[in-house]
């Protein structure tokens, strides 16, 4: 959230506005693409007029706003992270230096294959209830039971954790095994966070014994909290990927990784460790 100073530069969504909200949760009201110049209240100290000038154009996905004063809450882009260098990726960085400047949350989600209008109702739902759940301690304690690992009953019957994004596409891996679709029915994935950077989940299933189709989700969540930890939100965000992916690979697409090349990338991971927040969990994933 803002502080109160911050809040002068943000512009409070008009009551009248001819583009309704997407929908609501807990009394937050979604917006759909909204310019940066939409969502700030003029050009900020410190911020040149070319500058502002390219960052005010800029669009994010989804806009959430606060229940009470319509001020957003935090602007959300979902989609593919732009190459390192370019255009975009310079862009990017402007407009996250601008919003910075006046006090917008940002929250990018990277991925190649997921898209706000197609997951992103299903995403800021989940965000602004496991955030809601996150402050629903006693008193000062935190909820004794982190949202993401709260245990209950499962579509197929089973006892698990209800609140994970990925258990769809769980349940669609273990379908396409017994239709012969995959060699093994089990999603597997990992989630690290990077000290000068994002949270990252990757997740894969094998359609062969050699071969694998991977998903690597990035979380960069710049004065918002998701709630959750991120990097577990970017694995559970993979795997429902992994899930919309299924749909469409079948066992010989061109897509897929050699199993012996994913090993190789994630033993490479584990040789960055020191820029890891809390190293790197998973040396039992190294081993082919």
């Amino acid at each position: 959230m803002t502080s109160s100073g911050d809040r002068g530069w943000l512009r409070a969504m008009p009551a009248d506005d001819g583009r309704d909200a997407l929908f609501s949760r807990a009394g937050h009201r979604v917006y759909g693409t909204r310019r940066l110049s939409e969502l700030v209240q003029g050009r900020p100290p410190g911020v040149t007029g070319s500058q502002w000038g390219s960052a005010s154009r800029a669009a994010f996905d989804l806009v959430v706003c606060a229940p009470d004063t319509q001020r957003p809450v935090v602007a959300v882009t979902i989609g593919p992270v732009p190459l390192p260098g370019s255009a975009e990726q310079r862009a990017e960085r402007l407009t996250d230096a601008v919003s910075a400047a006046v006090g917008l949350p940002v929250l990018r989600i990277g991925s190649p294959t997921l898209r706000a209008a197609d997951h992103g109702r299903r995403v800021i739902e989940y965000v602004l209830d496991a955030r809601a759940y996150a402050t629903g301690g006693v008193g000062d304690e935190p909820a004794p039971v982190g949202f993401r690992d709260i245990l209950g009953r499962l579509p197929d019957g089973r006892t698990g954790p209800v609140n994970d994004l990925g258990a769809l596409a769980r349940t669609a891996a273990v379908e396409a095994y017994v239709a012969g679709r995959l060699a093994d029915p089990i999603v597997r994935g990992l989630h690290v966070s990077w000290t000068e950077g994002p949270a990252q989940g990757w997740s894969w299933v094998q359609p062969r014994l050699d071969s694998c189709l991977v998903e690597r989700v990035s979380i960069t969540a710049q004065r918002f909290s998701c709630g959750v930890d991120a990097a577990r939100l970017a694995e559970d965000l993979a795997t429902v990927a992994v899930g919309e992916r299924l749909r469409a690979t079948g066992p010989d697409s061109p897509d897929l990784l050699a199993r012996v090349d994913l090993t190789a990338e994630i033993a490479a991971l584990s040789r960055r460790r020191d820029e890891l927040v809390g190293g790197f969990a998973f040396d039992h994933l190294c081993a082919d």
